[in-house]
């Protein structure tokens, strides 16, 4: 998908350099050549950023945020009492599905919800969805060399 491996290591074995017949770009032509054949028996896979949210509402739209917050794939942790008459939603949540969460949220509360997030870890990102964004990947290289 054109990615960055990460946590990978590679082992040269058996190899040699000769002043004659070997150049840096040789090598670096047959590391490339050997790393495009063995990824895909590695079986990569795509991580996503997970996200700690805490999402503070009224008790009369908890509910539905709750509801929403599953709906983008999330996961509540927990829900504790907060100040004023309002419910704090503790989750995890992927990056991708709270990048528009401030609008929707104000949606969801008339106004009157607030969020926070920062970075929790990387997860694998679901097989259905990872196979699309390979393929708007493809797609979109593809329509990038076509311009050309």
């Amino acid at each position: 998908a054109g990615y960055p491996v990460v946590d990978a290591r590679v082992i040269l074995y058996d190899g040699s350099y000769h002043t004659v017949d070997s150049s840096e770009l040789a090598f670096k032509i047959a590391g490339s050549l050997a790393i495009k054949k063995v990824v895909p028996e590695a079986k990569p896979m795509l991580l996503e950023p997970i996200m700690k949210a805490e999402v503070i509402v009224p008790n009369d739209f908890l509910g539905n945020v709750i509801g929403d917050i599953n709906g983008k794939r999330g996961k509540v942790q927990g829900v504790e009492p907060y100040s004023g008459g309002n419910q704090k939603i503790m989750a995890l949540v992927p990056m991708a599905e709270m990048l528009t969460y401030a609008n929707q949220l104000n949606s969801l509360t008339s106004g009157r919800g607030i969020y926070s997030m920062e970075f929790s870890h990387y997860e694998e990102v679901p097989a259905h969805l990872s196979q699309k964004i390979i393929t708007e990947r493809a797609t979109l290289k593809k329509e990038k060399i076509e311009e050309k």
